[in-house]
């Protein structure tokens, strides 16, 4: 079972000192009292890494559920996105999100999306946001390494972290080196939802271990150094995706996973 100290899981290490969690929790559509129930779960489960995003609509359930829980604010570390729409006001929507979640600062703080035009500016709100003490890191979602060099020379300064959809049959090794050579903590999004879970090489590997095919999927991701973020409401599901802590792939398992690739 997972370690009962979350502090001695693996963690990306971020500008400034920043230690982000390698396994965070997803609440991308989940809403309402579900969310703050399932939240709540994942917390009880281990989980020190909460995502959310004010285009969810659940800050406010993902902040009671840390209320609830008892833990220390720094003991977790909260993510939150930029409204797309909101773009233009960025560090006014941040005030909005940090208010929603009631609590003083984010820990990383991203750009939901590519904005159309303006993306150096905006970025620069961003930074300031940071520079404030608003939010300990930075970066964006969805971006292309073309997109991400634009902020770098506008800027000099790098996103700390790009979150993107991820998943061993979108696996892009390039991706990753050049992310690597900015700088850049790649984080995957919708791990299972990209998945085949009843692929046949998946299931050998998990039934090889003793686990599921889609804690293999979580684990691989730790393997590339991928930051990841499931989701799930069941209770169950949650504490499994927690669970991943145990055992290791090997280099041929690794391989095996990677060539799952379209």
């Amino acid at each position: 079972m997972r370690s009962s100290n979350p502090l001695h899981e693996p963690a990306a290490h971020l500008p400034d000192g920043v230690k982000m969690p390698m396994l965070g929790f997803g609440t991308w559509q989940i809403s309402g009292e579900q969310c703050r129930r399932a939240v709540a779960t994942a917390l009880g489960a281990g989980y020190r890494h909460l995502d959310t995003a004010a285009m969810y609509r659940n800050e406010a359930e993902v902040g009671q559920a840390l209320v609830d829980s008892g833990l220390p604010r720094e003991d977790v570390f909260i993510t939150t996105k930029l409204l797309p729409a909101d773009a233009a006001r960025a560090r006014e929507a941040l005030d909005d999100s940090l208010a929603v979640l009631n609590v003083p600062s984010v820990d990383l703080y991203l750009i939901h999306s590519p904005p159309e035009e303006g993306g150096p500016g905006i970025w620069e709100q961003l930074l300031a946001a940071r520079e404030e003490g608003l939010a300990r890191a930075v970066g964006v979602s969805n971006y292309s390494i073309e997109e991400v060099d634009e902020l770098i020379e506008a800027t000099g300064v790098a996103p700390a972290v790009n979150q993107v959809r991820w998943a061993p049959s979108v696996h892009d090794p390039v991706f990753l080196a050049e992310s690597a050579e900015r700088g850049v903590v790649v984080e995957g999004y919708s791990p299972f939802r990209s998945s085949d879970l009843e692929d046949q090489t998946l299931g050998a590997i998990a039934d090889a271990h003793d686990v599921t095919p889609a804690q293999v999927v979580l684990r691989w991701h730790l393997h590339h150094d991928i930051v990841v973020i499931p989701k799930s409401v069941t209770p169950r599901r949650i504490r499994a995706n927690a669970d991943i802590f145990g055992f290791s792939l090997t280099a041929d398992e690794v391989a095996r996973i990677d060539a799952l690739a379209g």
